[in-house]
């Protein structure tokens, strides 16, 4: 029997891929809450960007300048589908400050996941 490859990712179980950009304060916390939502593994890297405020202006030594790219902490991590709106709703909840600039959580579907060591693949490989 041929199965095709939408067949085959529900047999396997479907994954979901969360990228959250957070301010680099709410590193810790947030890192706390997703391994108290079952995440096992993650990405983080530091990275500098801009949403909507586009930046702000300071004052160095009497002179003023534009500071268009904030630093910012990216946290990417696959999940298994069952735990994914659970893992936003952890990131939401321990990195908001009320504040401009507090972040983005995106969330995308996985098609599919290959463990290099054992070539195991889907959220098996996770």
């Amino acid at each position: 029997m041929v199965l095709s490859r939408g067949e085959q990712n529900k047999r396997r179980g479907a994954m979901k891929k969360l990228e959250a950009v957070i301010q680099p304060s709410k590193l810790d916390a947030v890192r706390e809450a997703l391994y108290q939502a079952g995440v096992q593994g993650m990405t983080i890297s530091e990275v500098r960007g801009h949403g909507r405020q586009k930046g702000h202006t300071e004052v160095y030594r009497g002179n003023e300048y534009t500071v268009d790219l904030i630093p910012k902490i990216k946290l990417e991590a696959v999940l298994p589908d069952g735990i994914a709106e659970a893992a936003v709703e952890a990131v939401v909840k321990s990195a908001r400050s009320g504040k401009i600039g507090d972040g983005k959580v995106f969330l995308f579907d996985v098609a599919e996941a290959v463990r290099i060591r054992d070539s195991q693949r889907g959220d098996q490989a996770l």
